[in-house]
């Protein structure tokens, strides 16, 4: 692949053709590489090499052999780990230690998990018994949901799309990508590992290009996709499920969100300082699972609002490959643009910036990117718009609460419903409260720590269905049930 022009992958080899745009590093605001746009021809073109594929030499395929060539990718992940990282660092801008120890480290963990458990799956069977002696077998199959459409975001590039990409294939799937605009290089990329270690072609094939009028839209409303799977913001969600009605197709969703953090005056206030600071900063507030809003007990909010302002202050910006930069920019200039008219809001609203509140003038070379400093404000009430509208930067509101009751009707009060952490030295509260949750997802005295055989996904704005484990082997297959007679006459 050139470091220089990115290409579409289609049907194993990598395709010229397209109008180029732009990507750009948010660090310095260069220019990364020229992409080149599919347009729908070449969208219709993976369609049918992923079709091919399906019908082809991948559908023959079983599952154990399906696995057996993901251990394989997940090994040449590993191989070639040096070049996404540098992939993913030039699209993102991300720090090093971040992007090596989450999204690439990650992404070989996604395709040996799900090859653990595709090569291990079972499925229901019963044995039915009538009154009058007859019995029969009913046993269900799995099968293949099809030719999927994989639409992932700009935050997690490679993290997001091998956690769609892998069970869809585990699965017998074949697929057809559609990274973020912002960040296409990991998902080029990927396609050149996967033939390293045997994947056939046209099973892995990757359009860029934009959303409206562009590859997003010529992919979900192709006639030849079977399902669709997206992360992203709620509204393009509710586009897609408009494209994908009128064929009826499968939709997974995971979307916004506004989470929610309650600490209690009982936790342990070092480590609940700890994990919110992970929670709100962690890759700049540009993760769907960070913390936006923080309900401290009244008792010890000054001191929480002190510990996260100290911890606020100590995060470093700089070149993602200097060891001591923690926290890198924006993932563009018009998403700063975004995120920081919410400074004008929270100020206009009563919001008081008891650490950041601005941009930082950051030193030669730099100067370029989309930096914003991390933010924490008091003063804001709950009601007040940054607080109820998802921002996704490195900002949170910190708000007192009183009593368990009011604290929980707090988080709760919101259309999102995607995570939820829960910091308090009470056990049984913990349990309690966190099952109290409406999220998909309900942390006690920890954040992002993922069992990835459990369920993630989102209520209410936050998505539909759920990923992970069997959640995600239900999303991409199609099960067909089988009965058989065990007697001689016919079972009714």
């Amino acid at each position: 692949m050139s470091t220089d022009t990115i290409r579409n992958f289609i049907g194993g080899e990598y395709v010229e053709g397209g109008m180029p745009f732009e990507n750009v590093n948010p660090v310095d605001g260069s220019v990364v590489s020229k992409v080149l746009e599919a347009d729908k021809s070449l969208v219709e073109e993976a369609v049918a090499a992923a079709r091919r594929a399906l019908e082809g030499p991948w559908g023959l395929y079983t599952a154990v052999q399906r696995a057996e060539v993901m251990r394989r990718i997940a090994a040449r992940i590993e191989e070639r780990a040096g070049d996404l990282l540098a992939a993913e660092i030039a699209d993102t801008g991300k720090p090093l230690a971040l992007a090596r120890d989450l999204d690439v480290s990650r992404a070989s963990q996604n395709f040996r998990a799900f090859a653990d458990q595709i090569a291990s799956a079972g499925t229901e069977s019963f044995l039915t018994e009538f009154p009058d002696g007859r019995r029969a077998l009913n046993y269900a199959l799995r099968k293949p949901l099809g030719v999927v459409a994989v639409i992932v975001p700009w935050n997690l590039p490679l993290l997001l799309l091998t956690w769609k990409v892998a069970p869809a294939i585990a699965c017998g799937n074949t697929v057809v990508v559609k990274p973020s605009e912002e960040t296409p290089s990991s998902a080029a990329l990927l396609g050149e590992i996967m033939a390293e270690a045997g994947l056939p072609d046209g099973v892995y094939n990757v359009v860029q290009g934009f959303g409206p009028g562009s590859a997003g839209e010529f992919l979900t409303t192709a006639e030849g996709i079977d399902g669709i799977t997206f992360t992203g913001e709620s509204g393009t969600g509710s586009a897609i499920m408009r494209a994908a009605a009128p064929w009826v197709r499968p939709v997974s969703f995971e979307l916004g969100g506004k989470n929610a953090a309650l600490v209690f005056a009982d936790a342990d206030l070092e480590k609940a300082i700890a994990g919110l600071t992970r929670s709100i900063f962690t890759n700049s507030g540009q993760v769907c699972l960070c913390t936006e809003r923080v309900y401290i007990q009244r008792p010890i909010f000054d001191e929480v609002v002190a510990g996260l302002a100290e911890q606020a202050k100590a995060l470093r910006m700089g070149n993602p490959y200097d060891e001591a930069t923690t926290t890198g920019p924006l993932i563009s200039q018009k998403h700063r643009s975004k995120v920081f008219s919410y400074f004008a809001k929270a100020e206009a609203e009563g919001g008081l910036a008891v650490v950041g509140g601005g941009v930082p003038q950051m030193p030669a070379g730099l100067e370029g990117g989309s930096w914003i400093e991390p933010t924490l404000w008091t003063g804001l009430s709950h009601d007040s718009t940054p607080m109820r509208e998802e921002i996704f930067g490195p900002v949170a509101g910190l708000v007192p609460f009183d009593t368990e009751e009011e604290a929980v009707r707090l988080a709760n009060d919101t259309p999102y419903g995607l995570a939820a952490s829960v910091w308090t030295g009470d056990l049984e509260r913990g349990h309690r409260v966190g099952g109290r949750m409406r999220a998909g997802i309900s942390w006690v005295n920890t954040w992002y720590t993922r069992d990835l055989r459990s369920p993630f996904g989102g209520v209410g704005l936050s998505g539909i269905g759920r990923e992970g484990g069997l959640n995600s082997f239900h999303f991409y297959t199609e099960p067909t049930n089988v009965c058989v007679a065990l007697s001689n006459e016919e079972v009714l």
